[in-house]
């Protein structure tokens, strides 16, 4: 009996040491969901692959200086389910963008909405992964 019970103790450590990094993959606590930002900006690169759509984009401070901000968001299919297509983010396009800024202070965030030139909104059916 003393047997399967370490057993059983063995195989729920196993288990919990798989899964811990796939549930901490999908975490939001770099990002500050307090504190929403929005900017303008030019997109430099948008990037739609797995696991996460990127948009690259540079920003002009206040002092005229250009920074580059990196955005992520969901997954292509998620994005496309949205109302999203491949085509609807390009290089050179000035863009408004909502987004949730890492804790860091680092020009990284996590979309909660992009409005194209043509005033065109695209925002995320969801939250940030949680």
């Amino acid at each position: 009996m003393k047997s399967r019970f370490l057993i059983f103790v063995a195989a729920s450590l196993g288990f919990l040491i798989v899964c811990v990094p796939t549930f901490a993959h999908h975490g939001n606590a770099a990002y500050d969901e307090k504190h929403p930002i929005t900017l303008k900006g030019t997109v430099t690169e948008f990037a739609w692959a797995n696991p996460h759509t990127q948009i690259y984009f540079d920003v002009k401070d206040d002092k005229g200086n250009v920074v580059h901000w990196s955005c992520e968001t969901l997954s292509p299919g998620k994005l496309i389910r949205s109302g999203w297509t491949k085509a609807g983010v390009k290089p050179g396009d000035d863009i408004t963008i909502t987004l949730i800024p890492a804790k860091s202070g680092a020009p990284v965030g996590f979309l909660n909405k992009l409005v194209l030139p043509d005033g065109k909104t695209l925002g995320i059916e969801e939250l940030p992964p949680q």
